[in-house]
Parts: C-alpha cells; structure tokens; sequence
C-alpha cells in the first residue's frame, strides 16, 4: 500500500510540474505551445534553438505544428524514461549519482575510447551543487529539453569546437557528429568562423603585408624597421596602402575552410571507415589535416598568389584582382600562377603537425591539473594555447612561407633570377645568411595575438548570432 501511494505521489508530482513547465512555455496562454515560443523557451534555458523542430516533430502526434499539454506531457514522459535508463547504466554503485569515473567507464565498454579520454570533468552547468557528482534531479534537468537518445549523442553534446584563425592557416577541423551535420549546425559554425576570420584577417593586414614586403625584398631592405616599412606604404600609396591585398585575403577563407572541410571528412572516413564513434587519434587527426590542408590549398592556389602580387603592387599597377588575374595570364601563362606550390605544401605538414601537437597537448595538460568543475578550460587558456602552438608551427614551417612567397612574386622583382624551391633557398643563404630564412617573422609573430584575439571574439558572437552555441 505504502508503494502504491508513493506511485501514486510521483505521478501527481510529476503532472504538476509537467503543468507548471507547460505554462512557462505557453506565452500566448492559449493552451497549446507553437514552434516560436518553445525556440523562445529553449533559449531562456540557455539551450540551442534548433532543438525545438525536433521535440515537435516527435511530439506532435495530430501534425498541427502545436503541441497540448497531452502531447506536451507524454514528450516529458518519454523523454524521462530514456534519460532514466541512461543515468542507470551510468550509475555503476547504484548510489543515486554519477561522476567522471562511472561516466569514463561506460564510454569504455560502448567502445568510444578515444571521446572517454576528452570527457574530464562535468560540466557546471549541470553540476550545479558543484559537488563533481550528478544525482537524479540535476541529469533529469539537464537533458529535458535536449532530444537525445544514447550516450554518444549526449557526449557530442559536451563536445566544444573552435576554429580560430590566426592570419595563415586556419585549425585542422573539429569532427561532427551525423547528427550535427544533419541539423546544418557543421555550416553554421564554418560560417562563424570564416567571418571571423575576415575581421581578424583585416584586423592585421598591414602587419601582413609588411611581413610580405620584407619576404621579398629581404636583401635590399636590411635597414627598415617595423615602424618605418608601414611609414613608406603610406607615403607611397596613401593609409589605404596598408590594406593591399586583403580584399583577395578574406576572399578566399571561405572556400578553403569549406573545402578544408570536406576533404577532412572523407579522409577521415578513409582512415577508419565510416562507423560513428570517437575521436581520432592525434597522429591519425595530423594526417588528415595535412591532407586536407594540401586538397584545399590544391584548388584556391592560385587566389593565393593572386594576394601576393596585389599585395606588393605599386599604386596603380593594377586595377584589381580580374586585372591583376589578366595580366599574369597573359605575360607569364597558367604555369605563374602555381608557382610556390611545392614549398606551400611541403610547409603544411610542419605547420599542421606541431600546431596540432602542441594545442592539444598543452590544453590536456591545463585540464588534468586544473580542471576543477568544467570541461571547458576558457577563453585565456585557449588563446595562450592557441598563441603558443601556432608561434611553434610557424617557427617550423616559416622558411618554405618565405621561399613560397619569393616564388610567388618572382616576376615583380626584377634583376633577380626565377629559381626552383631548391635555388631560391640556396641563393638566400648564400646571400643573407640563416637569418635570411626569418626574414619578416617579427611582423608575423607581432599579429598571432591580436588575429587569434580578434577571432575567437567575433567567432563566439557568430555562433550566438547564429545559433550554434548551445
């Protein structure tokens, strides 16, 4: 009897809070709540909006687009009984809670082994008592509105992508989940970071077009200084000078980063086949990348050089870009306008690799000694992460930039002779020395900070904009 009672008790308060939620939602208090004012929920919840078009499609049982609080209530119930079952099977003690350790070992017996490794801490914002456990209450809470079904859905859920851009590359891509492709969320964030990295791109152009200058023209510029090379693009072209090239620059972001995307995926699908579940590894992510970073440069090569050239143009030399495309068409053939490709590669794998290596091992090693109750490790830890990998990758792979560069704008310097890879880093060693090879990684090294800064900004706000982050 005294069970019967309980039962009893739970579904009364069950309909009560069912009731109270559905008035919450229900903004219009007309009895039913549309696909507007459960978006308008979500996002007071801090959830991702695009959730919704799920939860109705589930729950709309006469296809109205409306759901009643008996639609309404037998989503929640549904909904619980899943989430219940889960938190079950994670509760290996049966103690009515669940921590990192039990939430590691069921990632393990599912085989995800290389997500397990990723998942840290508990996220605060479900740990709410901070107590690095979860009961009940705060998993129930948490995953309500989120229509997940197992466990793997629910750890791509934790699971925060960044694509910053730091003026050169962009990072190797995040890896999605089938159904993160599905719900467009892939596109949104690649919009998101590609007009983040147009804003941080311009931020820093005339820091770039002088690292460009003195690539060039190394051996006859010894004497000029930071301060003094942006001084003489001004007075030769005007203040807008200091932008030359960029237009090309933040054109061509968009198409890498799509393309960058694409390769990564099939290639990943090649290197383990096309089975969802878990992470690759870190050697096996730095192929990919590499891979993808060459199949992308591939095919928008030639707008690479195309921002050589209208970056070191003299005032008026060019038109614009169809101009500046034309003429080299016309005076040096196609030929000229892959020139530079094979330092331009071979310059990936370096970069790639040790930007790769040294992001993820020094942000592992933050969250395994400091991590306290997130598994996000925030914005300065990612930054100086990302600053430091970046300035190591860019350390390795800057001579193959510099002779790329060289290769690229060989017809702009004239008097000098149009070498191989091979000779153009034999003449600047013979003529400049080693230090000929850094020539103009001062201005490169000064815009990592600002371009990584600018970036990661404009790439949170995107992703509010556009509804990626959750």
């Amino acid at each position: 009897e005294r069970d019967s009672d309980q039962g009893l008790w739970d579904r009364v308060s069950h309909c009560t809070r069912y009731a109270e939620l559905f008035e919450q939602l229900d903004l219009n208090k007309d009895g039913r709540v549309d696909i507007n004012e459960l978006r308008t929920g979500l996002a007071a919840r801090g959830l991702h909006r695009g959730e919704a078009e799920e939860i109705v499609q589930e729950s709309d049982a006469n296809r109205d687009g409306l759901l009643d609080f008996q639609e309404f209530s037998q989503y929640l119930r549904d909904q619980e009984r899943r989430l219940r079952l889960m938190f079950h099977s994670l509760d290996r003690n049966n103690d009515g809670r669940i921590d990192v350790g039990e939430i590691q070992h069921s990632l393990h017996k599912l085989g995800m082994n290389k997500i397990c490794g990723k998942i840290d801490c508990l996220p605060a914002s479900m740990d709410r008592d901070g107590n690095m456990t979860i009961d009940w209450n705060e998993w129930r809470d948490y995953f309500l509105f989120n229509p997940f079904h197992n466990m793997e859905e629910i750890v791509h859920y934790w699971k925060h992508s960044h694509m910053l851009d730091i003026g050169e590359h962009l990072t190797v891509p995040d890896e999605f989940s089938e159904r993160e492709r599905r719900s467009g969320l892939v596109w949104r964030q690649l919009v998101a970071g590609a007009m983040a990295g147009a804003v941080s791109r311009t931020g820093t152009a005339p820091l770039d077009r002088l690292k460009v200058f003195l690539q060039v023209h190394g051996s006859s510029s010894r004497g000029i200084n930071l301060w003094s090379g942006l001084r003489g693009m001004v007075q030769e072209g005007g203040i807008l000078a200091l932008w030359r090239g960029n237009g090309i620059n933040v054109l061509k972001i968009a198409p890498e980063s799509a393309i960058k995307f694409m390769a990564y995926e099939q290639i990943k699908w090649l290197i383990r086949g096309s089975k969802e579940g878990g992470s690759l590894r870190v050697q096996e992510r730095f192929i990919a990348g590499s891979l993808a970073g060459a199949t992308a440069q591939t095919i928008i090569y030639p707008m690479e050089v195309l921002k050589t050239r209208l970056t070191l143009r003299k005032t008026g030399q060019y038109s614009g870009m169809a101009d500046c495309a034309r003429q080299i068409l016309k005076t040096e053939g196609v030929r000229a306008f892959y020139r530079g490709y094979l330092p331009n590669t071979l310059g990936i794998i370096p970069y790639a690799g040790i930007d790769l290596a040294v992001y993820e091992t020094l942000k592992n090693a933050w969250l395994q000694r400091y991590c306290v109750n997130s598994a996000d490790p925030g914005v300065l830890v990612l930054l100086g992460c990302g600053t430091v990998s970046s300035t190591c990758g860019q350390l390795a792979s800057y001579p193959l930039a510099l002779i790329r560069t060289r290769m690229q704008a060989q017809a702009t310097t004239e008097g000098l002779p149009k070498l191989t890879m091979v000779g153009q880093f034999k003449y600047i060693i013979s003529h400049e020395g080693v230090q000929g090879l850094y020539r103009g990684i001062t201005p490169n090294f000064l815009k990592v900070i600002p371009a990584v800064s600018i970036s990661y900004v404009v790439y949170e706000h995107m992703k509010k904009v556009l509804g990626v982050g959750y």
